[in-house]
């Protein structure tokens, strides 16, 4: 199946197609099986309530033949029993009614669930359209319709030749019984060709259920522009994320450039990487990053750091791994510990130095530096 672009509608729906589907109304449902189970309801209940029902109603039609001369001369007492007598009669039938009810209420959400659309009640031209109605009748969906209803027809005469079949016996019977027992046995013995009958039925709905199914997810497939389209709309062009992304990192660079002169040190590699570090002694936490940065953005950083007299130390593996291994605003890993540990105690001794409090420290080396081979970049 192909739409007006020549496309293959091969995609399965998406949720929001289905869930748009289902706001105008549109849902997977099947007539065979709210009928079954409300046959299959019905015959139930004749069976739970049959015998209660025949003895109210014949004990309310022996009171309503029995009435005395002066009561059915009299209106007001005529309509009196008369209101009796609809109630006995709604209550003797209210427990038959009320499971149908609940069938008929079950039966055809059972399939689709429950939904209202406000959009599916709406009039539409193209109902009314003898086009669109033609169409409709020499459709794949108006074949298999025709083909449940000769399947119907046949499963029903068959199990009802099959059930007269076997109640054949019992049938003739009932010449050779008196008349109450007779209505007794004629009522079981139709109650029980019905509930028969109508379990027929249940094949159809077997075979129904997975078509509608089919049916529905075929009618909701989408080519693979739909699907395309439709991230598009729904997360938005590659173009427009693109420059949002480059307005984040841009915000959050300047953010970052913010908090480069709170640093204790600025460990470069010397040109490609530059991380600021700030560690607070009171708090026990390990050292933070303040800001990162590559080629550019970690120029920036050096300048500021120049700019507001913060220590830049040149230790490129320590750099690397600073860079590669940590977040902003993030303490470092543990395995950095000690080689962070030696630079922050290498810029407190350089510091001390030139405010002429203790002797020029010794040059570091990168190979002084203990970063585990994990962490190594």
């Amino acid at each position: 199946m192909a739409d007006e672009s020549g496309q293959e509608k091969t995609e399965d729906p998406t949720p929001k197609r289905l869930r748009e589907a289902r706001e105008k109304g549109d849902v997977p449902r099947s007539r065979e099986l709210g009928a079954t189970v409300l046959l299959l309801a019905a015959a139930a209940s004749a069976l739970i309530f049959g015998g209660q029902v025949a003895r109210l109603m014949a004990g309310m039609m022996s009171g309503n033949f029995s009435l005395d001369r002066e009561t059915v001369f009299d209106p007001a007492m005529m309509f009196a029993h008369l209101a009796r007598s609809l109630f006995d009669a709604l209550l003797a039938f209210s427990g038959f009614f009320g499971l149908v009810l609940l069938a008929a209420i079950i039966g055809p959400i059972a399939l689709g669930g429950w939904n209202f659309s406000a959009q599916a009640i709406q009039p539409k031209g193209s109902r009314i359209n003898p086009l669109s109605g033609l169409k409709r009748m020499f459709s794949l969906k108006a074949l298999v319709e025709l083909i449940k209803a000769l399947a119907k027809f046949v499963l029903v005469a068959t199990g009802a030749v099959l059930v007269l079949g076997v109640l054949q016996p019992r049938l003739l019977a009932l010449g050779a019984q008196d008349v109450m027992t007779a209505i007794g046995d004629a009522v079981e013995i139709v109650i029980w060709a019905f509930l028969a009958i109508s379990a027929t039925l249940i094949l159809i709905s077997f075979i129904d259920v997975p078509f509608q199914l089919y049916d529905y997810s075929k009618k909701l497939k989408m080519t693979m522009q739909e699907v395309k389209d439709e991230m598009k709309n729904t997360e938005g062009k590659p173009e427009v994320k693109g420059r949002i992304r480059q307005l984040q990192r841009e915000i959050s660079q300047r953010k970052m450039m913010t908090r480069v002169p709170e640093a204790d040190v600025v460990i470069t590699n010397p040109t490609h990487y530059a991380v600021a570090l700030k560690y607070d002694p009171e708090s026990g936490r390990a050292p933070v990053v303040l800001a990162k940065g590559a080629d550019f953005v970690a120029l920036k950083i050096r300048e500021l750091a120049v700019e507001h007299e913060v220590p830049i130390l040149s230790a490129p593996p320590l750099a690397r791994s600073l860079y590669q291994h940590t977040e902003l605003e993030q303490e470092i890993p543990a395995g950095l510990f000690k080689a962070v540990a030696q630079v922050l105690a290498y810029v407190y001794q350089l510091r001390r130095y030139r405010q002429r409090a203790a002797d020029a420290p010794p040059p570091m080396r990168d190979d002084d530096l203990d970063i585990p081979d994990d962490l190594r970049s």
